[in-house]
């Protein structure tokens, strides 16, 4: 049996001071604010558009040209998911909402700040 290092007994597994938290996250710069502000340039083109081709026969909506982070773009999905009362993910740079809903997600993502929402494909 291989003898331990000394270090391996000394490594932190758990902890819920404030203080070893802070140390830990102490290079990250997020706030609240970061949490859904993701980048909304202005050159930013954001296409939306329902398939109906892939996914096992239904409908689906596509959004892509979103650019943040994975975090974000789950944040953003969970926001979505929950305004259309459907399910859905975010995955591979894509958020994909079930159903029918291109309209209504177009809408929510006008009055989120992304000024260039546009339908494509689909019908």
């Amino acid at each position: 049996m291989a003898k331990k290092n000394k270090s391996d007994k000394d490594a932190l597994v758990y902890s819920t001071s404030k203080d070893t938290m802070a140390g830990l996250f102490a290079g990250l710069n997020v706030t609240n604010d970061d949490t859904l502000e993701m980048a909304k340039a202005k050159d930013d083109v954001v296409r939306v558009w329902i398939d109906r081709k892939r996914r096992g026969g239904k409908a689906a909506v596509i959004i892509k040209g979103i650019r943040g982070t994975n975090l974000q773009l789950t944040e953003l999905a969970k926001f979505l998911k929950s305004k259309c009362g459907v399910g859905g993910a975010a995955k591979d740079g894509e958020i994909i909402i079930q159903g029918s809903q291109r309209d209504k997600v177009m809408k929510l993502l006008q009055e989120k700040g992304y000024t260039d929402v546009k339908a494509s494909g689909g019908g």
